[in-house]
């Protein structure tokens, strides 16, 4: 599947980000009670945020996932573990659909990742989904992603896991 990707504009974005946010499928997202203000408000400050950053993920030019990359060493992980050069963290999120189609998502986090690694000063990738989310812990692994502990963060318990550029491309080369 080809995917681009664009900065998102938190203004003209907003309305179909709190589709997405809102969704049940989405509640490890915890923005499951927004507002579509609340919603706008969240990406004008990542928007202004030099160490985070928001994307749309376009499939035939139509968004249908949501990609947050940000420094570990100046948001999210902060004083959680011992960030090395080259870290980048990332969060994503597919938009919900009613009609599924199988191996979409794992087309996503693909992307997403090969994207992350075409910037060279990329070395690692770091996530932390909720320790609950078996389902994303099952994709972060099949694209490479080693768990290393579970850590507590103000809102949930994590799954600190990396993946490096070496992983990804062993992963994929076996899928």
């Amino acid at each position: 599947m080809n995917f681009t990707f664009r900065p998102l504009d938190p203004l003209k974005d907003a309305e179909l980000l709190h589709g997405w946010v809102t969704h049940p499928k989405a509640r490890f997202w915890m923005m499951q009670d927004a507002k579509p203000e609340d919603v706008e408000r969240t990406y004008m400050a990542i928007a202004a945020d030099e160490h985070h950053h928001a994307f749309l993920g376009l499939h035939h030019g139509e968004p249908v996932f949501l990609m947050e990359r940000y420094d570990p060493a100046h948001r999210e992980l902060v004083g959680l573990y011992e960030p090395e050069p080259g870290d980048v963290g990332m969060h994503f999120l597919v938009a919900p659909t009613d009609t599924p189609v199988h191996g979409f998502t794992r087309a996503v986090i693909t992307a997403i990742m090969a994207h992350l690694f075409e910037d060279p000063g990329t070395n690692r990738v770091v996530v932390e989904p909720d320790v609950r989310n078996t389902a994303v812990h099952a994709l972060n692994e099949a694209v490479g992603f080693v768990p290393e502990r579970e850590i507590q963060k103000p809102e949930k318990r994590a799954l600190l896991s990396f993946c490096t550029r070496e992983q990804f491309e062993k992963a994929v080369r076996r899928a």
